[in-house]
């Protein structure tokens, strides 16, 4: 009998407000160990600020764990065990090598591996280590984020929109680098675009309007050659251009003009989940099984 996952993020009706606006509205999710989740939803879907909770940087209602601990109660030791990379760099005023001491002191991290990664991805350390952080290129900042993250130890590594600034032959390396990484690592990564960490991921979770509208679990042992029964309910009748996607996958509306069914060849399955998480908006539940 195979051992049961330790689970690595609990969450139990986890929610988040600014004001009088819900952000997250009450989220129930474990994330077990050695799991690579991909997190998408369009923008102000609430990914972000999710994040933001799994770091502990905002108070919220709920309960949110790691490992069994409670994330805002022991900030500090969870964060020894998480690696993360930003959407958008922090302010540091230390010039680049005075970062990556710091790190390699706070993390007991090998400076070394972090110069090496950076070196991959285009990035010659030595060149800008007196430069301070703030003075670098948005592509550059990324990179020095990388290296730091995916140089040190962790339990579980953390992405926000992690390739944005990169160029491409930068990203294509460090999608290289994420794939080594995913064989014994628990990943989450943001991102709006499905298509580039498909390969990375064995779930895919997607948030609209701090809600979870699709939570998509991918055995390996997926048959690409399988049929898929597809029943997608929406909380509002499809505007036009939206319900023309729709048809172009083969999915028609009968009697309700919420409900859409059809098929979906296995081997489209991710092709077809990125078309949702890009143009859906109202999306309420989505059924995705094999047909019998």
């Amino acid at each position: 009998m195979n051992p049961v996952p330790q689970v690595m993020i609990k969450t139990k009706d986890l929610s988040k407000s600014f004001g009088k606006k819900i952000v997250l509205d009450r989220l129930n999710l474990e994330f077990p160990a050695g799991e690579n989740i991909a997190l998408i939803g369009s923008n102000g879907a609430g990914k972000t600020t999710f994040i933001r909770c799994l770091l502990g940087e905002y108070v919220y209602q709920g309960d949110l764990e790691f490992e069994s601990r409670d994330i805002r109660a022991n900030r500090a030791s969870v964060l020894r065990d998480i690696g993360f990379v930003p959407q958008l760099p922090p302010p540091f005023m230390m010039t680049v090598s005075q970062l990556l001491d710091y790190v390699t002191k706070i993390c007991k991290a090998d400076r070394q591996k972090m110069q090496d990664i950076a070196a991959r991805l285009g990035l010659d350390i030595g060149k800008i280590g007196t430069q301070r952080f703030t003075s670098l290129s948005g592509g550059q900042k990324q990179k020095v984020l990388i290296a730091i993250a995916l140089g040190r130890d962790y339990k579980m590594l953390i992405m926000d929109e992690p390739a944005a600034n990169l160029d491409p032959e930068a990203r294509a390396i460090f999608f290289d680098l994420l794939e080594h990484k995913a064989e014994n690592t628990t990943m989450l990564i943001s991102s709006h675009r499905l298509d580039e960490v498909v390969n990375l991921v064995n779930r895919v979770i997607e948030l609209d309007l701090g809600r979870v509208v699709i939570d998509d679990f991918v055995s390996d042992k997926t048959d690409l050659s399988a049929v898929l029964e597809c029943e997608l309910v929406f909380n509002t009748q499809p505007d036009t251009g939206f319900a023309g996607n729709l048809s172009k996958w083969n999915l028609s509306s009968a009697d309700e003009p919420e409900v859409w069914r059809g098929t979906i060849a296995g081997a489209d399955r991710f092709k077809f989940v990125s078309m949702l998480a890009r143009c859906s908006s109202s999306l309420k539940t989505m059924k995705l099984a094999e047909k019998q």
